[in-house]
């Protein structure tokens, strides 16, 4: 670690010597400062840009220069005449006044299109080639590059702690803006300039009387000259690993005109390269962003998915990968936008997990798990979008989103306490969303929104399990880990083995509706009226039985302690209403943006299970918000929130028929489980300072939550099996949580520094006894990274986290240290050679001693002839440290789990690129 420390000092120091300041302030012709001017010097030998910097709100600038060199010092602002003027740099810092003067010309058009950065409004604009050094090949390794944006662990885009809701090209959504298609497609060679929209707004009517500041979206610019034509690149490959021979085959292809874009991709490989995972499908263009804000209700839709593993090259030990995704846009006229996408994804993927399993309850054995899994999802996607703009007063916006999927898992599972066990599951769900929206505004002072969201969703996983027995042990004290489980399921114990099934299908069909009217009273304030509703209406059918060894089909009679009259089927029906309406008032007064509102909620929920049994629940509830945003200047702004919400559970936790999760895991719902009420209060404060290279981030968010769903756990008596049920906790659950992060750019290199802190108390229950559980997590991540054109670059990082979990049913809390640090390296040597390498270390500890730890290194070596060549050559390596197996550590609220998690082998693959 010293020895990080003094190379990053070194790389500071050095960028820092032979250097002079110059400090200027810009001025109007009256003597007001001018805030956001772009200042450039451009080398007069080298003709280029040689540093840029803007002046802050008292016209404040810094340049940093070389001693004894010519500079033109060049200064715009839009709406006055430029300057220019020649200077020779000494061997002191400098400083001067520059007064501009108007110009109706609007001056500095040109100049502002060569700034590394400039900043429109509320738009940042990134000059990509400005980041770039040769290594790059899509737009995640730009984006990496960029002051104020980052790329998290989930591969999703962060501007100012925010997350970018969706990537558009030239004005085109891509994908249905979904962020990770695009930083993993695009070529960087491509990418002209990258827009970032701050408080972004799909409709141009409401972006007035609306707050917008969590909403952040990117804008890609293409070069000129990959319009009109085809544009992407295609790489093949093939390789060696332990167990089985590497392919890869990948076209990218692209064509944007201003009419219609059609983009193509497509991925074949078993190296582990997932760009979709099936989380990511599961998601993938189905989310609607309502345009007004969230009215207060939160419904649970019943989700009965498999229990699919997420893959990926750090957590699989063998993955196949197939996609095929065809995306199109087109403008028939300047008032009608189609656009749609086509896609198709199939993963296969095997895992190894090892867990080594503490129970918090101390009469539940611990447990030593190995599982075996091979899964496959299959899965297709579809979307059809129209916009129809008859004027800026008229917008019709109409979207339809459906997937359909086959997917199976199997897995072979070895449990010290339960012995052998095998498992299948399989599920063909499908789930339709509808959106139609229509914005009319009727006059300068009257501004109406309609919306409306149809859901459809029909889920049907089919469970198996098979646990061997030994049935001459049933009664003894020594019994097989299962038979006592068996016996309080009511299932035949005489057979060789435990052959459970469970069949469930849920559907789901929900309206929401809703209409928001905006009345503007003058520039600063105006009023917005709502009213709206929701319907939902599930369906819940299972069956759990068991199958005999003679293969017919048995009805067990459960009695499950706590739990009376317990059947094992389901036929549930749930609806639920909400009709609302509510007011907010928004006004501006000098920095302040004040938004206090309500909404008045008319709530009904029933269930009817087994046909005979009806359960009613209908209440008022007055849910207030409030809302303010500071704006300090155009880049510094401090966020106030606080909202009441009612969230409402899905069908899954009311039918109170048995239902099996998995082997060890048995579940009977409550129909008499009322609403949840969470009260919501969060800080935000960002900063993005152009004038001293600074970006600030912060956030404090509190959650309380009344009437909490919580789960009772009833486990056998020396057994891992359990059975539960969810009820309304007395308790409130409390949630803080607290994270910040500072970015520096100093010359060329970039550095970091956040931290995050969270407080979690919750209420369980485990063998129908009440525990508190509180959990503590902090840490701190810095980073070092240079962005130098010419020399190689490295980034270092450095992760570190603690977390500290107690609970009234243990004796001791559980404390665990997690130190990762990483290096990235990369190099574009004489303009044909790429070298990229990065290593990660991540080790774990508890009471001072090393629980596990992991080390993973990759590293490529790519060689085309020129900058423009087409061909590009190759050379992969994956974990090249032949590491077996990552691990990690979860503490959760019924035990402390260390996994070990088996990956990829050691893959080294040959690939070629060509480049359309």
């Amino acid at each position: 670690m010293k020895k990080i420390i003094f190379i990053a000092i070194f790389m500071v120091s050095w960028v820092s010597t032979a250097q002079i300041n110059l400090r200027g302030v810009v001025k109007d012709s009256i003597g007001n400062p001018l805030e956001m001017a772009n200042v450039i010097a451009l080398d007069t030998v080298a003709k280029k840009i040689a540093s840029f910097g803007f002046s802050d709100a008292k016209g404040n600038f810094k340049l940093d220069l070389k001693k004894n060199t010519v500079y033109n010092i060049k200064i715009s602002y839009i709406g006055f005449k430029e300057i220019s003027q020649f200077m020779m740099t000494k061997e002191t810092d400098i400083s001067n006044t520059y007064k501009m003067f108007e110009d109706s010309m609007l001056d500095g058009i040109s100049l502002v299109s060569k700034m590394p950065v400039t900043i429109k409004g509320d738009t940042i604009i990134y000059n990509a080639d400005s980041f770039k050094n040769g290594s790059e090949r899509k737009l995640e390794d730009v984006l990496k590059k960029l002051p104020g944006v980052e790329l998290n662990d989930a591969g999703e885009i962060e501007v100012e702690g925010k997350v970018v809701e969706k990537i558009m090209v030239d004005g085109k959504e891509f994908f249905s803006g979904d962020t990770k298609l695009a930083t993993k497609n695009i070529p960087s060679n491509a990418v002209d300039k990258i827009q970032v929209l701050r408080n972004y707004s799909d409709v141009n009517q409401l972006s007035s009387v609306q707050n917008n500041q969590d909403r952040v979206a990117i804008n890609i610019k293409l070069k000129q000259g990959k319009k009109n034509f085809w544009f992407g690149d295609i790489t093949a490959g093939a390789g060696n690993s332990p167990d089985d021979g590497l392919y890869l085959f990948q076209p990218k292809l692209f064509y944007y005109t201003p009419k219609y874009t059609l983009n193509v991709i497509g991925d074949v490989n078993n190296i582990g390269d997932v760009v979709l995972s099936r989380r990511d499908v599961r998601s993938f263009g189905g989310g609607f962003r309502s345009q007004s804000p969230s009215n207060g209700t939160n419904i649970n839709i019943g989700d009965a998915g498999i229990g699919f593993l997420n893959a990926s090259a750090r957590n699989a030990n063998k993955i196949e990968t197939k996609l095929s995704a065809f995306n199109f846009s087109y403008s028939p006229n300047k008032k009608l936008d189609l656009s749609g996408f086509l896609i198709w994804s199939s993963n296969s993927n095997g895992q190894r997990n090892i867990r080594d399993i503490d129970y918090i309850d101390p009469t539940t054995p611990d447990d030593f798990v190995d599982n075996v899994t091979d899964q496959t999802s299959n899965t297709g996607l579809f979307r059809f979008s129209s916009v129809y703009k008859k004027d800026y007063n008229n917008q019709l916006n109409y979207d339809v989103t459906g997937r359909f999927s086959n997917e199976f898992r199997t897995d072979n599972v070895n449990s010290r306490v339960l012995s052998d066990i095998s498992e299948r599951e399989s599920a063909t769900p499908f789930k339709i969303n509808q959106n139609f929206s229509y914005f009319y505004t009727a006059s300068e002072k009257n501004i109406f929104a309609l919306e409306v969201k149809h859901l459809l969703q029909d889920e049907d996983p089919f469970y198996v399990a098979s646990l061997e027995n030994d049935p001459i042990n049933n009664d003894a004290a020594d019994n097989d880990g299962f038979d006592d489980a068996a016996e309080s399921l009511g299932l035949d114990r005489s057979n060789m083995f435990y052959t459970l099934e469970q069949d469930r299908k849920v559907k789901t069909n929900q309206l929401d509706a809703k209409l928001d009217y905006y009345y503007i009273l003058n520039t600063k304030s105006n009023l917005n009226f709502v009213a709206g509703t929701i319907l939902s209406k599930q369906n819940f059918n299972s069956r759990f039985f068991q199958i005999l060894d003679n293969g017919t089909e048995f009805d067990p009679t459960p009695t499950i302690q706590g739990v009376n009259d317990l059947q094992t089927t389901n036929d549930t029906e749930y609806n639920f209403t909400d009709i609302y309406a509510g007011l907010r008032y928004r006004l501006k007064a000098g920095i302040f943006t004040f938004t206090p509102g309500f909404t008045m909620h008319s709530y009904k929920s029933t269930n009817t299970q087994f046909a005979t049994e009806y359960f009613e629940d209908a209440f008022a509830k007055f849910l207030p918000e409030f809302d303010m945003i500071v704006q300090f200047k155009r880049s510094e702004s401090l966020a106030l929130t606080y909202k009441q919400e009612v969230n409402f559970t899905d069908v899954n936790k009311i039918a109170r028929g048995i239902v099996a999760n998995n082997y060890s895991s048995f579940f009977a719902g409550n129909a008499e489980l009322v609403n949840a009420s969470f009260h919501n209060v969060a800080l935000r404060y960002s900063s993005y300072n152009l004038f001293n290279a600074s970006n600030v981030y912060a956030r404090v968010s509190y959650r309380k939550t009344a009437n909490q769903v919580n789960r009772n756990t009833i486990f056998e008596p020396r057994s891992v099996v359990s059975s539960s049920t969810y009820l309304n906790s007395l308790f409130d659950n409390e949630n803080f949580n607290a994270f910040g992060r500072v970015e520096k750019t100093i010359k060329k290199v970039k550095m970091s520094l956040g931290g995050n802190f969270s407080h979690n108390k919750t209420f369980q229950f485990i063998n129908s006894r009440e525990n508190t559980n509180e959990s503590i997590s902090k840490g701190l991540i810095s980073s070092i990274g240079t962005n130098f054109t010419k020399a190689p670059n490295v980034s270092l990082r450095y992760r570190v986290s603690f977390v500290d979990q107690s609970n009234s049913a243990r004796a001791a809390d559980v404390k665990s240290i997690m130190h990762m640090p990483s290096v990235n390296f990369d190099a574009y040597i004489w303009d044909s050679l790429t070298a990229k390498s990065d290593f990660s270390y991540t080790e774990t500890r508890q009471e001072g001693s090393v629980v596990n730890s992991f080390k993973i290194w990759n590293a490529s070596l790519a060689y085309r002839k020129d900058n423009d060549a087409k061909w590009e050559y190759e050379l992969v390596g994956n974990n090249l440290l032949g590491t077996g197996f990552q691990s990690s550590v979860n503490q959760g609220v019924v035990s402390f789990t260390v996994n070990q998690t088996f990956i990829l082998p050691r893959f080294v693959s040959l690939r070629v690129r060509y480049q359309l």
